[in-house]
């Protein structure tokens, strides 16, 4: 409105004294996190922002700049949507347990629970089921809670206990109890009938024309299952869909459904993790049926990444997660935004 005085910057020490406490929740988490991983034999890695490609996935973007080599010559660079490329190098050069604490970006994200730029906490566990790593992150979360002294997690409105016995959930039975869908008769092998599952949510959601398996999908898990995950617990959502694998591999027992599961606390998705994919054909496919995916929607491809590629052929069985480390301190801080525990919030914003 028009004569209201204007906010200050977030450096302003007025402004900056109302942050400080979930800034040093930050720090307190911080210690705790790294405390985890040096009681397990991890080794703590530092991996490069600037990357060949940025990611494979349709609906990730990256921001993008040249590098201008000693002869004059210029080469395209992304910045990094995450450090999994290169940490899965690592775990072929032989690293068995590795995290880190990254710096990661993202275009077309901004609001209360994104950022351009955050910080990401990823791991990963050589010769390890994917169970492990559910595990690890039902530890960190609450380690978090203990470095801050909280209670319990709060987020609109919504609640949960990060010192509970987690809900455990399977992406089927969630799809059957939130949305009445029987998502796994609408797949064979590792193929979505867009059809068949436009037929079943056709009540549930609006479905498009142009829209794909996979953006029904989304669709129903965002406005019918997310909102009730998290709630008076932590829960872990698992065996996600074949088509929505990403780098996850399939379960042993049916190829409807992948390794793949997240953590949700208070209807926020905190994790994202994965029994790794270790076939470097079925990688490539997936990443040249994405890009052709994003190339359609949105005009652009990001290139493969060969060298990583090739590392997936090489690599050991594994699992490894995500975890949004800024949301994370958000919850365990009692912030209300995902500014307020960063450092120093996006230029230009106040």
């Amino acid at each position: 409105m028009a004569g209201d005085k204007p906010i200050s910057p977030f450096w302003a020490p007025n402004r900056h004294i109302d942050r400080r406490p979930f800034l040093q929740a930050r720090g307190a988490i911080t210690a705790a996190v790294r405390g985890f991983f040096a009681e397990q034999d991890f080794v703590e890695v530092e991996t490069s922002v600037l990357q060949v490609s940025p990611g494979n996935e349709t609906h990730l973007h990256a921001p993008r700049t040249e590098i201008v080599r000693p002869d004059g010559s210029r080469v395209t660079r992304y910045l990094r949507t995450s450090p999994e490329f290169a940490c899965k190098k690592l775990l072929a050069a032989g690293e068995p347990r590795i995290f880190e604490l990254a710096r990661v970006f993202r275009d077309r994200e901004r609001g209360d629970l994104h950022l351009p730029e955050f910080t990401m906490l990823e791991w990963y566990r050589a010769g390890a089921p994917y169970d492990s790593i559910m595990a690890d992150c039902i530890v960190l979360i609450a380690r978090a809670a203990q470095a801050t002294g909280i209670g319990q997690f709060s987020f609109r409105g919504r609640a949960a206990d990060p010192f509970a016995e987690p809900e455990l959930l399977t992406v089927a039975s969630a799809f059957e109890q939130f949305a009445g869908i029987d998502v796994l008769s609408t797949i064979s092998g590792d193929e979505g009938d867009r059809d068949a599952l436009a037929a079943a949510a056709k009540t549930k959601v609006r479905v498009a024309e142009d829209d794909t398996w996979s953006d029904i999908f989304s669709k129903v898990l965002v406005e019918h299952v997310e909102p009730h995950l998290g709630q008076g617990r932590l829960t872990i959502l698992f065996e996600y869909p074949s088509p929505e694998a990403a780098l996850a591999r399939a379960t042993a027992d049916d190829p409807r459904v992948a390794e793949r599961f997240e953590v949700y606390a208070c209807g926020v998705e905190l994790a994202n993790g994965f029994g790794e994919l270790t076939d470097a054909e079925e990688q490539r496919r997936r990443f040249q049926l994405s890009m052709a995916e994003k190339q359609r929607r949105y005009g652009e491809a990001y290139p493969l990444d060969e060298d990583f590629l090739a590392a997936v052929g090489q690599m050991p069985e594994a699992s490894g997660v995500a975890l949004g480390f800024d949301r994370l301190v958000m919850l365990a801080s009692g912030a209300l935004r995902i500014d307020q525990v960063v450092w120093t919030p996006p230029q230009g914003e106040t």
